[in-house]
């Protein structure tokens, strides 16, 4: 292939990518890059067509030309090369290239090999299923993985899984003047096998459903009052939003995830608690 010609296909590829037709655009800049591989600018065709394929949710083809994105980026500087190539091993659970891709964009990780089970602090997720779009809070695993700890409302989605999101964030949410990221869901990386279940509970005190939460979360499981959930439209979903760390008291709905059984013997434990004042019923599986 003669430069010429080289030059002709790069220009076609950002064509294709002005127009998001990502697979045209990854696809010109391999044909490119089979011919000159380390030219000067092949490091940023070489992450454009990764990026391409990660628009894609292509995530064999975004690890495969990540790494050799990442393998032509400065180290210890930032470069979004190896974020995405982060995300792409992390996908494809080769946990030994995503450690190296974490430490290649300067982020200090626990010792150890495999898996990455580190504390990363809270951020939100927006879920997307199926075109329904709903932001949970997420424990962070590593850069990329999250545990949700909330009880989604979404049908089929579940406290407890782990989801892959993306590392730009999409808005933000502010809980006692301290900001945390809104990041998009990639995908589902493990699901969970806590059912979700809805109960209707009284709760005389604001303490009394206080206390049924903590008590849920004592024991690995999760509630999710109904008076917490709160509905935005897409675009005021992905702007910044406070929120209140706040329950109300009286009759109301609860999402559950827990075991039936178990969740009946907390539900019990906990209207046991107090002489008068709580109280529940209606125990139901959802979704």
């Amino acid at each position: 292939m003669e430069k010429s010609e080289a030059k002709r296909l790069i220009e076609q590829a950002y064509e294709a990518w002005d127009a998001e037709e990502w697979l045209s655009a990854a696809g010109l800049f391999e044909r490119v890059l089979a011919h000159f591989p380390d030219e000067e600018p092949s490091a940023v065709w070489w992450y454009d067509a990764a990026l391409a394929h990660k628009f894609l949710r292509d995530w064999r083809k975004a690890y495969e030309l990540g790494r050799e994105a990442a393998a032509r980026a400065p180290r210890g500087e930032g470069d979004p090369a190896y974020w995405n190539l982060g995300i792409a091993a992390t996908i494809q659970r080769d946990w030994a290239t995503a450690r190296d891709a974490w430490a290649g964009f300067g982020i200090e990780l626990p010792d150890g090999e495999g898996e990455i089970t580190g504390g990363f602090g809270h951020a939100c997720v927006r879920l997307d299923t199926g075109g329904e779009q709903e932001v949970v809070w997420v424990e962070r695993l590593c850069p990329t993985r999250g545990r949700v700890v909330n009880v989604p409302i979404t049908g089929g989605r579940r406290y407890g899984e782990i989801v892959v999101h993306d590392g730009a964030p999409n808005g933000e949410r502010i809980v006692d003047g301290t900001t945390f990221p809104v990041f998009d869901e990639l995908l589902l990386f493990a699901a969970s096998e806590l059912p979700t279940l809805e109960v209707t509970v009284a709760a005389g005190e604001r303490a009394d459903l206080e206390a049924l939460v903590g008590l849920f979360t004592e024991h690995g499981y999760g509630a999710e009052p109904a008076s917490s959930v709160r509905m935005l439209c897409a675009c005021c979903s992905e702007g910044t939003h406070e929120q209140q760390r706040s329950v109300e008291a009286g009759a109301q709905r609860l999402s559950l995830a827990a075991p039936p059984q178990e969740a009946r013997r907390l539900l019990e434990e906990w209207a046991a608690g107090t002489a008068i004042g709580r109280g529940w019923s209606g125990l139901e599986a959802v979704g």
